[in-house]
């Protein structure tokens, strides 16, 4: 019994940091010492019993796994990789190769380029880029013009105070490298339909009405009448 009791005392004093490191803590460390005791059992049959269960109690553990199609293939790699690949069971898919945890993901390229004027964007000067390439036709024109007006809609987000349409034409002049013009006969979109354009895709936000703590106007009653005319005749 004082075994027993100083025993429990001491697991209870013991911090996780002095612990063995945990392979997937999401799985908890019981799942780890029921994997390890797994891959100490001779039998073979005994052994693989013991794993089949085990994954079914990881399943149990993270419900939403079963949301994926392959999900108790996802849950036998995730068994060899505890067991460190020490687990030799007659798994229904082969276990993943060592070498794969180690391995870094390819390097993501990123552009070097310098936007000139970032109140635009990146992607307006890839379709600026890409509408040069076209060759003069009505396509190209309505192209441009689709461009130039965006390009106005990204400047009023960027400055309300004051735009000016000869100021957007000299911007795409500059990033299209004086390869597209704008028609003699183009007309921006006028400024206050953009604006109100803006106003109405902002997204509703909940939370407290202001005017709620402002005195409301309730109307009066008159509850002495109503005392009177609820009295029984």
């Amino acid at each position: 019994m004082y075994l027993c009791k100083k025993k429990f005392v001491n697991e209870q004093m013991e911090y996780n940091t002095t612990r063995e490191m945990m392979f997937i803590p999401e799985y908890g460390r019981n799942i780890q010492r029921m994997i390890q005791y797994t891959c100490t059992i001779e039998d073979r049959e005994k052994r693989n019993k013991a794993a089949k269960f085990i994954v079914n109690v990881m399943a149990e553990l993270h419900p939403t796994v079963k949301e994926s199609g392959d999900f108790k293939h996802k849950l036998w790699d995730h068994l060899f990789i505890i067991a460190d690949f020490k687990l030799d069971v007659d798994a229904p898919y082969p276990p993943p190769p060592p070498l794969s945890l180690s391995t870094k993901p390819e390097h993501l390229s990123y552009h070097d380029k310098e936007i000139e004027f970032k109140h635009y964007g990146k992607n307006i000067a890839l379709m600026i880029e890409k509408a040069t390439e076209y060759e003069e036709s009505a396509e190209k024109d309505a192209l441009v013009k689709a461009i130039a007006n965006h390009m106005k809609k990204s400047y009023l987000n960027w400055n309300r105070e004051s735009v000016n349409d000869e100021l957007i034409e000299k911007h795409l002049s500059i990033l299209s490298k004086d390869k597209l013009k704008l028609n003699q006969d183009f007309r921006f979109t006028h400024t206050n339909d953009i604006l109100a354009q803006n106003q109405k895709r902002k997204p509703f936000r909940q939370g407290p009405d202001r005017n709620f703590n402002k005195q409301q106007s309730f109307p009066k009653q008159n509850f002495n009448n109503q005392r009177g005319r609820n009295k029984p005749q």
